[in-house]
């Protein structure tokens, strides 16, 4: 195994000028003292491995619903899904995924299909692990809709750190499993939406891995490893 491969990780672009930042006040705190030179540099280091961009093995089989996000399913529960992602009124099952400031922060789309909605809201920044948080918080919202019909919610939501929530995509743009449509940062929460009769194949406190790790599979709806919202 190539070690330069797992310690070098790519960055996206998005982290560039964070970087360059947290380089240039480093060296600014050397002409102050020495120490605190190293300790800049270890924030820089930081920096650069919080924008990191891996590549990622993603599942090709048809009718799969993988992890946008790298973290733990902090919440399973059934909700009505915001007005905003045009889901309806009903209870959908909702999966959450909670990303700490040393998780990989690239989110990545949960399923292949055509963004037919993106809805920006401002709000709060309470911790993204609460339950309110979908509520309250900033958020981001998008459903893609799928080559057979089936439709999936996914919002981006900024907590206690994350100042900033970043999408790539436009309403009408195609968008293929495991595709990277957008990062929040420093610190936040993932929450996709399933369509209804579809259970998740996660569990509480399992660790997920952004474009690996199945949330469900549409082509099962009975299949369930099924937890309690927390």
């Amino acid at each position: 195994m190539n070690m330069l491969k797992i310690v070098a990780v790519p960055m996206h672009k998005e982290g560039r000028k964070f970087v360059a930042i947290f380089a240039v006040i480093a060296i600014i705190l050397g002409f102050i003292w020495d120490p605190l030179f190293w300790i800049g540099s270890g924030a820089t280091v930081w920096c650069y491995y919080f924008f990191r961009d891996p590549v990622r093995i993603v599942p090709q089989q048809e009718g799969l619903v993988i992890s946008p996000a790298d973290g733990v399913v902090s919440l399973i529960s059934d909700v009505v899904p915001p007005v905003e992602l045009e889901l309806g009124d009903a209870p959908l099952t909702r999966i959450s995924v909670f990303m700490n400031v040393f998780n990989c922060h690239v989110n990545r789309a949960p399923i292949a299909g055509k963004v037919t909605q993106i809805a920006y809201h401002e709000g709060k920044f309470v911790n993204a692990s609460l339950d309110k948080a979908s509520e309250h918080n900033e958020r981001n919202g998008l459903t893609i809709e799928s080559a057979s019909g089936a439709r999936i919610g996914v919002v981006q939501i900024a907590g206690l750190v994350a100042r900033r929530i970043v999408c790539f995509v436009q309403p009408g743009d195609a968008v293929g499993l495991g595709h990277r449509f957008g990062l929040i940062r420093f610190g936040s929460r993932l929450d996709v939406y399933l369509p209804k009769g579809v259970k998740p194949s996660v569990c509480l406190g399992q660790t997920s891995v952004a474009g690996e790790t199945i949330l469900a599979d549409l082509t099962e709806p009975d299949t369930a490893c099924h937890g309690i919202a927390v």
